[in-house]
């Protein structure tokens, strides 16, 4: 705040100055307005003037030197006279021919090479014929003195054969030493300057004299608005305010003011020793302060963040240190009472939690016996049957090859392991399927495609061998000859995997089709509760042993169509080996 406050005053304190050399320039500049508006009405007077328009265009040099010259003497001695700030004022036709009135001491001028040169190239310049405008710093080489001019056409207006042509022009010589009495005493700051500077940046006046040469092209080159408004820069290695203002009567003259910052804020190093005072003064009380708060809270604060961060990383049995008897230690008593409830009610709830997971383990294993249980005997019923219509029928070796093949299914799924290799999932498939062979004389093709990758990897026991039974009995039996059945396997795209039944059969109607599939898609106890009923022992069977097992985003599903055939998909996640 102690930084911010002397900030912001430094800154009032420039902008206050800003705004006095802004008065300053103002002032000056009226005068300098008007001192220019006065030479400007007086040459305008003349040039205007009936005898020295005829001065300019007379033939006859009696006439010009003794009745039209006295004239226009007595005018300029006239105008001379009664305005102090011209020294001297020189009327000169297109011949070359003068009258003047100058003041003795500084008329050696109007005769250097500098001003005929000047006025040579004013006369021969097309941009200045007619055109009134104040010189540029010319130099008497004999004495050395500076002086400007202000220079105005004479325009014949009597009448005669030269009409509105120019005739000549007037030459007004300024007083420098009054210009520079307006800005002499004009002081902003001790060392601050002002400058009276004309269209080519040389100073006609100042209030530092040596500085009478072009002045800084850097600084003037910055924007006008921006010099208006007061500009900090650096000059000789001094950071100076610049403020500078046009001159109404004189075009591209302007008024400079430079303003060293240092000595706008000299009267503030009282007010900067007592903020600094005041400052470590504060600071010092708020160290004190700051002490005795660490001790009184920040401490336990912190001590009571750190015991949470040990109760965090489950750290059981650990309690918050009581630091202190304000409000840290009241905090610090409750979070112990709640720890000590959470622990209770955490303690009661993982009892809970055990006691409904074990009562739903038993019954998950409860209903999957129930569901295993129903496919053996069907199955079992089946192949027998199969078995005494061959006996019956031929009496020959098929009986062995079919009761070999039997065998290994039914040793085969009586295993404890619900989960087999998918290799022994196939020799059963095999196996049964060497059974139809058999029993069907080879009345249509029988084809399994697994991919060698996968024999490896773990599946549910028997969950495919009763959906080939199906497509056998449902779809394939009742044609006379040419139908396939393939069995496949493969990993789909998201690495789980799939196994495919397709038939060739007769397919399955619309209306038994969706009542199929709404029978695979029920809710979880519609379907345990059809299955302990022994409603569904195919499809829906291996569909409910699936989803017990791995969740319901696995399952069966089955798609047909009357006359084409049946195709049953088997979802189940990727299992190792291991």
């Amino acid at each position: 705040m102690e930084f911010y406050s002397f900030y912001s005053f430094y800154n009032l304190t420039q902008k206050r100055a800003v705004n006095y050399g802004n008065t300053i320039i103002e002032q000056t500049r009226q005068k300098i307005d008007s001192v220019f508006n006065d030479i400007k009405v007086s040459t305008n007077i003349a040039v205007d003037n009936k005898w020295v328009q005829e001065f300019t265009i007379a033939d006859d040099d009696y006439k010009r030197g003794f009745e039209i010259g006295t004239y226009v003497i007595d005018l300029i001695e006239y105008m001379r006279f009664f305005n102090s700030y011209l020294n001297g004022i020189v009327i000169t036709d297109n011949q070359g021919r003068r009258i003047s009135s100058l003041a003795t001491a500084n008329g050696d001028i109007t005769y250097s090479n500098q001003y005929i040169h000047f006025i040579d190239s004013y006369k021969n310049e097309s941009e200045t014929v007619g055109k009134r405008q104040f010189t540029n710093l010319l130099k008497d080489e004999k004495t050395g003195n500076e002086y400007f001019f202000y220079i105005a056409p004479i325009i014949e207006a009597i009448g005669g054969v030269q009409f509105s042509k120019q005739t000549g022009y007037l030459s007004v010589m300024v007083n420098m030493e009054k210009i520079q009495d307006l800005v002499e005493n004009t002081e902003l700051t001790p060392n601050s300057a002002l400058y009276i500077l004309n269209s080519r940046n040389e100073v006609i006046a100042s209030n530092h004299t040596k500085f009478h040469s072009n002045l800084f092209k850097e600084i003037l080159s910055i924007d006008s608005q921006s010099l208006t408004n007061g500009v900090k820069t650096k000059i000789n290695g001094e950071e100076v305010i610049v403020q500078a203002k046009g001159l109404r009567q004189a075009d591209e003259w302007r008024i400079v003011s430079m303003i060293p910052v240092h000595e706008l804020t000299t009267d503030m190093n009282a007010i900067k020793n007592i903020s600094i005072i005041a400052g470590i003064g504060i600071i010092v009380s708020m160290m004190i302060l700051g002490y005795f708060f660490l001790n009184n809270l920040t401490r336990p604060v912190i001590g009571l963040v750190s015991d949470m961060k040990k109760i965090g990383n489950r750290d059981r049995g650990f309690r918050v240190k009581v630091r202190s008897t304000n409000e840290v230690g009241v905090l610090a008593y409750e979070i112990n009472n709640m720890i000590d409830t959470m622990e209770e009610m955490t303690s009661n709830i993982v009892n809970t939690q055990a006691r409904l997971y074990e009562a739903e383990l038993s019954k998950k294993q409860a209903e999957f016996s129930a569901l295993q249980s129903q496919i053996n005997p069907h199955f079992l019923y089946n192949t027998l049957n199969c078995i005494s219509s061959i006996g019956l029928e031929y009496g020959s070796k098929e009986i062995a090859q079919i009761t070999s093949s039997m065998s290994k299914i039914f040793r085969y799924s009586i295993e404890k392991s619900e989960l087999v290799l998918i290799s022994e999932e196939m020799q059963c498939i095999k196996a049964y399927l060497n059974i139809i062979s058999i029993r069907y004389e080879n009345k249509f093709s029988l084809e399994v495609k697994v991919d060698d990758k996968l024999l490896g990897m773990k599946t549910p026991k028997m969950i495919l061998q009763p959906i080939v039974e199906n497509s056998v009995y449902h779809g394939l039996e009742s044609m006379d000859a040419g139908g396939q059945l393939c069995v496949s396997g493969h990993m789909d795209e998201n690495g789980e995997l799939c196994f495919q039944v397709v038939d060739t059969g007769k397919g399955i109607g619309p209306d038994e089709l969706e009542r199929i599939k709404t029978n695979l898609h029920m809710e979880y106890s519609e379907r345990v509760k059809n299955s302990l009923e022994g409603r569904n022992i195919g499809l829906s069977n291996i569909n409910n042993r699936i989803k017990l097992l791995f969740g319901e985003d696995y399952g069966v599903e089955i798609e047909s169509e009357l006359g084409v055939g049946t195709t049953v998909t088997v979802k189940i996640p990727f299992i190792g080996s291991s």
